[in-house]
């Protein structure tokens, strides 16, 4: 995932909204990751302040901030006040939206690889260059996007999403966002290191 630095809730990458007549829609699971990212060292996170907008439900933003707090926990993760290692952003777009991801091996895959990659950075432009195959995808009204952020190096690491939610007759029911939430996280293959030797837990597996 080609990633810019972020600031405040400017977490948008390379995001478009477009009016629904100019393309076809799918309803899509994805996510994308930076190779930068030190995912085996990453133990700690809490959320990133959001600004609502007129469209923003604040059941629906506490409903979603809840599952992901749950998820990673779930995975290891520890909920801090105290210079947390991750940010966790997170968005409903209520429009169909033409959004620029990546082709990657899943991310569990990558990171048993062993295999490091140094990004190059372009002098010009501050962006990373190579080892990044960028892919556009066309998603239907009611995208859940979940960010997770290096506090540190103020960098995203991880974004996940979801669309199609609000094309569902359950938006608004508790359960299926709970049910978006985990079907992005379900992507996120990673516990933190030794959380499955100490718990007996076994990798991939979901709430």
């Amino acid at each position: 995932m080609k990633i810019r630095k972020i600031y405040g809730c400017a977490i948008l990458l390379s995001l478009t909204t477009l009016a629904s007549c100019m393309n076809f829609y799918e309803n899509r699971v994805e996510s994308d990751y930076s190779y930068a990212g030190n995912f085996k060292r990453y133990k700690t996170f809490n959320f990133m302040g959001y600004k609502k907008t007129d469209s923003d439900s604040s059941n629906h933003m506490q409903i979603v901030e809840n599952a992901v707090r749950a998820r990673m926990q779930l995975q290891g993760y520890r909920y801090t006040d105290n210079k947390p290692d991750l940010l966790v952003s997170h968005k409903i777009f209520y429009d169909d939206l033409l959004f620029k991801g990546y082709n990657q091996t899943d991310i569990d895959v990558w990171l048993a690889s062993g295999k490091i990659i140094e990004e190059e950075v372009d002098e010009e432009t501050g962006e990373q260059k190579k080892e990044y195959d960028p892919v556009r995808y066309n998603l239907t009204k009611g995208t859940l996007l979940v960010v997770l952020i290096d506090r540190k190096h103020n960098r995203a690491i991880w974004q996940g999403y979801a669309s199609g939610l609000l094309g569902n007759k359950d938006f608004n029911n508790e359960a299926y966002l709970k049910r978006s939430v985990r079907s992005i996280f379900d992507k996120y293959k990673v516990f933190t290191e030794g959380y499955l030797l100490t718990n007996g837990q076994q990798p991939n597996k979901t709430e």
